[in-house]
């Protein structure tokens, strides 16, 4: 069964020449969520996540809350395996679908039909299971003739078009999500919360980040809130947002 364990998971950034930015002092003022601290070596670090210690199991809809720079996108990053922790450990049980940067490995100036296979090859499909999408992927982009131009000639509504159509073309075990994807016009953000909807029902395990409590109250059987790297909360969804909105 897909399975994700973290264990005193923390990520730190290194900020080189901290003095002269003002990051530093940005966080010291409380602007930026994470915390800064310093190494023994001296170096100035933003930890963005600081001993993260929790289980996500086969069937569970998890749903993170925090203000921004709570942690959430680094979160998502280490569990869709972009980031390693500098602390502690990980382990990602399952096949697991980002979609966090939808438009990762597309090159403009490749065609639409290059690009369906370069994102596949991104996402981790072989050739097989590319060639066998393609024709599905081509027709639910509805770009036409458009898939043999250049991408560099698309505009960005069809640019995020392909790209959708590829990353939601496959149904993973584990599903990481940086708010609700939607795209297009009316017909279009249709058909895509329909493909969406059915990704998500079909995935084993969900996490999805969002500012919208009503999107996780509809989707999560299971609420994290994030506040400066770190753990406040985790529980049911309307135990946890009834006390982060009441904050």
């Amino acid at each position: 069964m897909p399975k994700i364990t973290l264990r005193n998971a923390s990520v730190d950034f290194p900020v080189f020449d901290a003095s002269a930015r003002s990051l530093k002092k940005a966080v010291f003022r409380g602007m930026v969520g994470a915390t800064i601290a310093q190494r023994a070596d001296g170096h100035v670090i933003v930890r963005g996540l600081e001993n993260i210690t929790l289980e996500i199991d086969h069937g569970e809809r998890i749903g993170l809350i925090g203000h921004n720079g709570a942690g959430k996108t680094t979160l998502l990053r280490v569990l869709s395996g972009i980031f390693e922790p500098t602390g502690g450990y990980a382990i990602i049980d399952g096949n697991c679908v980002s979609l966090i940067n939808i438009s990762l490995g597309i090159d403009p100036e490749a065609t639409g039909r290059e690009n369906i296979r370069l994102r596949g090859v991104m996402m981790g499909m072989s050739a097989r299971e590319i060639a066998a999408r393609s024709e599905d992927i081509a027709e639910f982009t509805g770009l036409g003739e458009f898939l043999d131009m250049p991408l560099r000639t698309y505009s960005s509504g069809m640019q995020l078009r392909l790209a959708f159509a590829v990353s939601t073309s496959v149904v993973p075990e584990i599903l990481i999500m940086d708010e609700w994807l939607s795209t297009g016009d009316a017909e279009f953000q249709q058909r895509a919360n329909e493909r969406l909807r059915a990704v998500v029902d079909s995935s084993s395990i969900l996490v999805l980040a969002s500012h919208s409590a009503k999107l996780i109250r509809e989707n999560c059987t299971r609420v994290i809130w994030l506040e400066k790297g770190r753990v406040r909360m985790d529980g049911t969804p309307e135990g946890v947002l009834r006390a982060y909105e009441s904050q």
